[in-house]
Order: structure tokens, then sequence, then C-alpha cells
């Protein structure tokens, strides 16, 4: 008797899925087809709950970066300046921001990863990613995700550039000019 309820609870679920219409899920960095103008169905309650469990929670703010990060930061700002870099000088960019890619799975992989910092063209390109590699950097699975990163960005034409604490500010900006040198923004 069991397995027979089992059955028909299995076979009642797979017909649910067939029946249920395939949803297209489409990024907003990674809209291969999209068209300008076109309207994206949006769905109020997820919005209307997220409101509601956002308005009983508390928030409170934290620091984008480290110290040490935020010293990469301005390093990489006043080096971008004095290389005579027109662009700018962004923190903790999502790469599914920065990239796209028509292999969904791909896109999953990097849609979420971020970047300590990334050096952009005035025209908003993205130019170089710079990625401060702390004392304890390397625990977990931090080299697994730090690879995929890097090979993400260079197979999109962005330099790479890892700094350690080790690294000075002539040794940032000498880097920054190194990886920079040839990599033009796209027109």
């Amino acid at each position: 008797m069991v397995a027979i309820i089992v059955f028909l609870v299995i076979v009642g679920v797979w017909e649910l899925s067939r029946k249920r219409p395939k949803r297209r899920h489409t990024h907003r960095s990674n809209l291969g087809s999209f068209r300008p103008g076109a309207k994206i169905a949006a769905r109020p309650q997820v919005a209307t709950a997220q409101l509601d469990t956002v308005m009983r929670a508390a928030f409170q703010a934290r620091p984008l970066m480290s110290r040490a990060e935020a010293s990469v930061f301005y390093t990489a700002e006043r080096a971008i300046k004095r290389l005579d870099i027109k662009g700018r000088v962004m923190a903790q960019v999502s790469l599914g921001e920065i990239l796209r890619s028509p292999d969904d799975e791909a896109f999953r992989a990097i849609n979420s990863k971020r970047v300590d910092i990334l050096v952009i063209s005035q025209t908003g390109w993205p130019l170089a990613a710079v990625e401060y590699q702390g004392e304890a950097h390397y625990q977990g699975t931090a080299y697994a995700r730090d690879a995929v990163k890097k090979a993400a960005l260079q197979r999109a034409g962005i330099a790479y550039l890892e700094v350690t604490p080790q690294h000075s500010a002539e040794d940032i900006e000498r880097d920054l000019a190194r990886v920079l040198q040839g990599h033009m923004a796209p027109a």
C-alpha cells in the first residue's frame, strides 16, 4: 500500500513539473538577446515579502573594505592619476556586472563573485582587477575561488593583478603600469 502511495506521489509531481512552463532566467549583465524597452515581469509579492522582512530586521553599517584593502585602493587611485590613466578605481565590484557569457552555467559560476578593486576606463570599461591577498587569504576554498575569477577576467581580456602585504606603493604603481600597458578600452 505504501509503495502505491509513493508511486502516485512521484507520478503526480512528475506530471506537475511537465505542465509547468520552463522559466528562462535572465541576468541583468547576461542578457544576450535583451531588447531595450522590453518589459521584464516583476514579482511584487516577492518584493513586498522582502520589504516586510527588512522592516522587521536590524541593520548596522560595516566597512566596504578592510584597512589593508583600503590602503591598496587609495594607492591604486594615486597610481592611475600619476600614470595619467583616464579612468576610475572602484571597490568590491561584482563580476556579474562586468562580465557576460553565452554559457549560463559559466555566468552563474562568476555572477556573485567580487573583485577587491577594479580600474575602469573613463567610458566605464573594466581595464584591470586588483586582488588583495592578505596574510590569511588562502584559507578554505579561497585559492579555487580566486582561480575562477582570474580565469574569467583573463578570458574577457581584463588584466589581473595580485597584491600582497609585501607590495609597496611603488610596487603597486609599477605593476599597474605593466598590466595596463596595451589594455585599451573597447570603443
